[in-house]
């Protein structure tokens, strides 16, 4: 049991070395956010596994098994909210140093889109 806690540690290990390497290598920050969390959740995960299994056959008792399930915990909560914090700021990050068209439309209506109407000049079907 202690060798399968080991060879999960190492797995986490490599897992979060190609992320490190996403990191450096992926070209916005969008991909590398991506790389970064979701990596990150399954290698923390992995280890925290595998450290669960030598703590176990080591006799470490439960202490510490509820320990890591709690570190796990935390990550699977606070990791996505994380990345859709960093996404939605490399979006719009990336939409302010957008240049505009020539003739100073947006995308949307470059292509022809219906534009959303502000929300004080919708109409209710009853008020008409």
């Amino acid at each position: 049991m202690i060798l399968a806690g080991w060879l999960l540690s190492g797995l986490a290990m490599i897992i979060l070395v190609i992320a490190a390497l996403g990191i450096l290598r992926l070209p916005d920050a969008l991909a590398r956010q991506h790389a970064a969390t979701k990596a990150a959740t399954l290698a923390v995960s992995l280890f925290a596994i595998g450290l669960g299994l030598v703590a176990w056959a080591s006799g470490w008792g439960w202490a510490w098994l509820w320990r890591l399930a709690l570190v796990v915990a935390i990550l699977l909560l606070t990791l996505p909210l994380a990345s859709h914090a960093l996404a939605r700021a490399g979006v719009s990050e990336r939409q302010r140093t957008r240049e505009p068209d020539p003739e100073g439309m947006t995308p949307l209506e470059s292509a022809g889109a219906p534009q959303p109407e502000p929300a004080g000049l919708l109409r209710n079907e009853d008020d008409a």
